[in-house]
């Protein structure tokens, strides 16, 4: 069951990666990644479950800490043209 989970995951993680390499404007793009790695947490916590390994839950939490404050840098830098607040 949480196989096929994974599976799905994978599939909407490949057409976020489509949408990103082929998106018409640069946010489209941005928020593709963001999927992806919103989609790369979900993976880290389902492959933690199917393999009782407690651990990448934390492992997943951190990089979805990370992808937060990349996708919103990137984004300030993109408006402002640098990262001061």
């Amino acid at each position: 069951m949480f196989e096929a989970a994974a599976l799905a995951v994978l599939l909407a993680a490949a057409m976020a990666l489509s949408r990103a390499l082929t998106g018409p404007s640069i946010y489209d793009r941005i928020l593709a990644v963001n999927v992806m790695g919103t989609k790369t947490v979900t993976l880290l916590a389902l492959i933690g479950f199917i393999y009782e390994r407690p651990h990448f839950l934390d492992i997943a939490i951190t990089y979805a800490l990370i992808n937060f404050i990349a996708t919103i840098a990137f984004l300030r830098y993109r408006e402002r043209g640098d990262l001061r607040i």
